[in-house]
């Protein structure tokens, strides 16, 4: 299989990846550093105490083969550990360590995040470990951070540090840090609402076994209307990662185009980074030439056909509503007037549904009930528009952080019978 050629300099992409996880609040300005080797040997390293949120290419350091360093700082302080992880792993060629507040959590707590708990983050994880401490910088602390990684892990909890995450390229090693905060993040938050539900081997393997078998053909020239659509899915997406709504390897967004064509993301792509001609169209049962569909496609589709008023479908998992999934805490809408009147009563789907060809997924959702809970795989929300199905899941996930967070203070109270009449009188609400 031929791989794809990466023109991006070093520089640039650990300058990208290190703006894109500051901008995340993965990191702090002072914590942090990210590394590339090259086939040549040498490792370009973010510099030592140099501000993460503001580096310029100029500032990223390359430490050569033969032990000298080019550049107008000093390569990290935590490069032994870096150089020790390709000591002993040659399949990995980037490294990326921070102090994100979750996983900094479990490491302080000596544990490491079971990554069962969605079918996404045990794949993109890897297999997971744990380093004991050593002094920051020192080669003890890379011999024992090179042990672990020598021992097949690829993301490894530091006690009382952080992380640290290889893979073959950049954009996979933060992909996998991402993924793997997220399922600290999750259970974190999910502890607070009762007992964490983790998947089964079985489990697992039937989410990754989909496979999406649709004939392609090259479409007609695009309607304004579908030019359109993609923009704004394009759009929202970039928004929906910033604001934490989507990670960048899950999630699917659809909009449709008419009776029986949409638009979807595709799959294995960086959701933020998709752009307009990246999203593929669907039309009856054919895809756009030349790309790959979502692995949700089927679900998206079976939704539009069973509800002609749904105009635009989001699969994702924001942290807060994802809590919900993974135990059997309900959610419930009833907090405050926007909550109920933008969700109404949110359906629980059981696992594995959205992963059949059967449609059943469409049954836990409607005009009349937009949004649902899956269970161990997130949410899905819809709209009669892209921005209103947006919207939803905006305020579905603001409601579900409300409600855990009320858990702290005392007993939640829901907007009694009465009230809810009176809104759904108020806004003629189906």
């Amino acid at each position: 299989m031929e791989t794809q050629q990466n023109f991006i300099h070093p520089r640039d992409a650990i300058m990208q990846t290190m703006e894109r996880i500051y901008r995340y609040r993965m990191t702090t300005t002072s914590g942090g550093n990210l590394s590339i080797r090259r086939p040549n040997g040498d490792i370009w390293i973010t510099p030592a105490r140099v501000d993460k949120g503001n580096l310029t290419r100029d500032d990223i350091v390359c430490v050569r083969s033969d032990g000298t360093v080019e550049g107008r700082h000093p390569p990290s302080s935590e490069f032994p550990f870096h150089k020790a992880v390709y000591e002993v792993r040659p399949d990995i060629e980037a490294v990326v360590h921070a102090h994100p507040v979750a996983l900094v959590a479990f490491s302080i707590c000596r544990a490491v995040p079971d990554t069962h708990l969605f079918h996404q983050t045990f794949k993109v994880c890897g297999k997971t470990g744990f380093a004991p401490y050593a002094v920051p910088g020192s080669q003890l602390l890379g011999d024992r951070i090179a042990e672990s990684f020598k021992a097949g892990c690829d993301s490894v909890i530091l006690e009382n540090h952080g992380v640290v995450v290889g893979a073959e390229n950049l954009a996979l090693a933060f992909q996998r840090f991402e993924a793997f905060e997220f399922a600290a993040k999750t259970i974190v938050k999910g502890t607070r609402l009762g007992e964490v539900r983790y998947l089964t081997e079985k489990s697992l393997h039937e989410a990754q076994a989909r496979s999406v078998a649709l004939e392609s053909a090259v479409p007609p020239p695009a309607s304004c209307r579908e030019m359109e659509l993609r923009r704004q899915l394009a759009t929202f997406l970039r928004r929906g990662c910033r604001q934490r709504l989507f990670i960048s390897t899950e999630g699917s967004f659809s909009a449709r185009v008419d009776e029986d064509t949409f638009l979807i993301t595709p799959t294995q792509e960086d959701r933020e980074l998709l752009r307009i001609d990246d999203f593929v169209l669907i039309r009856g049962d054919v895809r756009e030439k030349g790309k790959k569909a979502s692995l949700a496609v089927f679900s998206h589709q079976a939704i539009y056909r069973k509800h002609p008023e749904i105009q635009s479908i989001v699969f994702a998992h924001p942290v807060n509503a994802t809590a919900f999934s993974v135990t059997d805490s309900f959610f419930d809408s009833r907090t405050i007037p926007e909550s109920y009147v933008f969700l109404r009563d949110v359906r629980r789907a059981p696992y594995g549904v959205q992963y059949q060809n059967d449609g059943a997924i469409s049954e836990y959702v409607s005009p009349a009930s937009p949004a649902a809970i899956l269970e161990n795989d997130g949410v899905v929300v819809t709209g009669d528009s892209i921005l209103d199905a947006f919207d939803r899941l905006e305020v579905l996930e603001s409601t579900a952080e409300a409600v855990i967070n009320a858990k702290s203070i005392g007993s939640v109270s829901p907007m009694p019978d009465s009230v809810i009449d009176e809104l759904r009188s108020a806004f003629q609400l189906p």
